[in-house]
């Protein structure tokens, strides 16, 4: 096959037009570029937090927020957020990355990033192409511990604001937590809480951050999945709030793997599939996405 390029036409462009051509010959079709935006507007311009919209090219409804992990002190959002993200795509699913401002001490501040992505994803439904009941949160390792405590620390939103994005509910329809955090108390991963809570955080705090205490009967049902031998954070944190949502009736589905230590294998292997696998079967058996 032979290329034949029109001297008039920048190379750059014939290329794109190609790959495009291309695309359409395979039946594959392009996913919109990734957007970021501010999380907090102008009244909150000290606050940092950002989200990072990935639209699938044929989107479900289904969108789930994306708390990356990197113990409160740091932001994995390359393989735990963007590459989760792309993934969710290739299901159809609305990735929303979520780069949350770090606590140092300050343990509201992640907290009130993750609600507001929840809210602001509801506020732009719409526009979006989500439904609006159909709106999770994902988190790893103590973006996993994030996600729980939006799972467990929420409201219906003030009906009474005159910002769109604050009458919204923050309430997450759905967790997932792989390798999470959970608990602040004996079996937690302490430097995630010294970076949440402080050096020499009080009883009261330890127990509003152990979200395996903060369960009850409306929080959102859940899918976990820890390994055993994760030796960062005990898979005991898992177990805890797996335990916790059956005590109270939540729907709850917990994979534990038996090896991959924490991360699965750098995110890869047979733990890493296994996990994402299970997930998206049961996002279809709770009917938040369609069967395959």
């Amino acid at each position: 096959m032979r290329l034949f390029t029109n001297s008039t036409i920048p190379l750059r462009i014939f290329a794109f037009l190609f790959m495009i051509i291309a695309m359409w010959a395979t039946g594959v079709e392009a996913q919109d570029a990734p957007r970021r935006r501010a999380l907090w507007e102008a009244r909150k311009s000290e606050r940092k937090a950002a989200i990072t919209l990935h639209r699938p090219a044929k989107p479900n409804g289904a969108a789930i927020v994306i708390c990356p992990g990197g113990g409160y002190g740091g932001l994995v959002s390359g393989a735990e957020g963007h590459g989760i993200a792309k993934w969710l795509g290739e299901h159809g699913i609305t990735g929303i990355v979520l780069e949350y401002e770090l606590p140092a001490g300050r343990s509201q501040v992640p907290l009130e990033d993750a609600q507001r992505a929840i809210r602001m994803a509801r506020s732009n439904a719409k526009d979006w192409n989500i439904a609006v009941d159909r709106i999770g949160i994902m988190g790893f390792s103590a973006g996993g511990h994030l996600a729980s405590t939006a799972g467990t620390h929420f409201d219906r939103g003030d009906k009474d604001a005159k910002n769109s994005i604050d009458r919204m509910s923050c309430r997450p329809d759905f967790i997932a937590l792989v390798y999470p955090v959970i608990t602040m108390g004996d079996l937690t991963h302490k430097g995630s809480r010294r970076n949440l809570l402080g050096n020499s955080p009080t009883d009261k705090a330890i127990r509003i951050f152990s979200n395996e205490q903060q369960v009850n009967k409306d929080t959102p049902p859940a899918y976990l999945a820890h390994a055993k031998d994760d030796r960062a954070v005990t898979s005991e944190n898992s177990a805890l709030f797996h335990a916790a949502l059956k005590r109270h009736g939540v729907e709850s589905e917990y994979l534990e793997l038996p090896t991959g230590g924490h991360g699965l294998n750098g995110y890869k292997g047979p733990m890493w599939d296994a996990w994402q696998t299970g997930f998206i079967k049961w996002l279809a058996k709770q009917e938040f996405i369609s069967a395959r």
